[in-house]
């Protein structure tokens, strides 16, 4: 069965204090987590050693970075390249996030760069695509997804895109107040299955891990997360709550 995966995304978020009180608060709670659930925690940079050494006895918890960047090494300031997440042991990278996408104008061959340096340094990409609310209007949001997955993964053989994880987020459900329906999801979730199973086949499609991304709150984790595309989610802001992300965990499917 596929990962079902709670991602945790604090982005610029809370001070050092913070982040480890709410991790202690999260960690408290008991999970029974199963081999194919797996909780990821995103948080800013600075952070991902502290955290890091907290999550270290904790099987299914794992510590993600939030960017990694689209050059190997150099005068790049400000950048933090896949080689030196491996050199302190972090294995978990969120590409293509909408904000990175909107904010910082990263296209979709940038994100193949990034994609290929992170596979190369053994950091798993979470690679992230959506539409924002104008393509969906129009209902052109299939063909605009295709060609984000087209352009950016599409390059990569079979071996690569094995047990990948991809996390759709409808860019207008995201802090607008707005939520896709569970349909929705499931709708948009096994199109992007479908589009993959078309470039790679049926087993590596079917092995790859594709987690919805649009206002994740406790009062709706379930009801998305039983949709049969659909294996977990990408949080934002209930994730900054110990409380709201713990119910989250526990809705994901066994």
């Amino acid at each position: 069965m596929r990962k079902q995966i709670a991602a945790a995304n604090w982005k610029m978020n809370l001070s050092i204090q913070q982040a480890e009180d709410l991790m202690d608060e999260i960690l408290k709670m008991e999970y029974g987590l199963s081999d194919n659930q797996e909780v990821l925690i995103a948080v800013p940079f600075p952070y991902l050693m502290r955290i890091k050494e907290k999550l270290s006895t904790q099987k299914q918890f794992n510590i993600c970075a939030q960017n990694s960047a689209a050059t190997k090494n150099g005068a790049y300031t400000g950048e933090t390249s896949a080689e030196i997440l491996k050199s302190i042991d972090v294995f978990y990278a969120i590409i293509g996030h909408s904000e990175r996408r909107e904010y910082f104008h990263e296209n979709n061959q940038l994100l193949a760069q990034k994609i290929d340096l992170a596979l190369a340094s053994g950091i798993k990409p979470v690679f992230c695509c959506g539409e924002p609310l104008s393509i969906r209007e129009a209902n052109n949001q299939n063909d605009y997804v295709e060609t984000q997955l087209k352009e950016s993964l599409f390059h990569l053989n079979a071996t690569q895109m094995k047990n990948f994880i991809i996390a759709y987020e409808p860019i207008w459900a995201i802090g607008t107040g707005k939520t896709a329906s569970s349909h929705q999801a499931q709708e948009m979730h096994l199109h992007i299955r479908t589009v993959l199973c078309t470039q790679y086949g049926h087993e590596i499609a079917n092995s790859i891990s594709i987690l919805y991304g649009g206002s994740v709150k406790a009062s709706n984790a379930a009801e998305i997360f039983e949709k049969p595309d659909v294996d977990g989610g990408l949080v934002g802001g209930a994730s900054l709550v110990a409380a709201e992300f713990s119910t989250i965990i526990k809705s994901l499917k066994k």
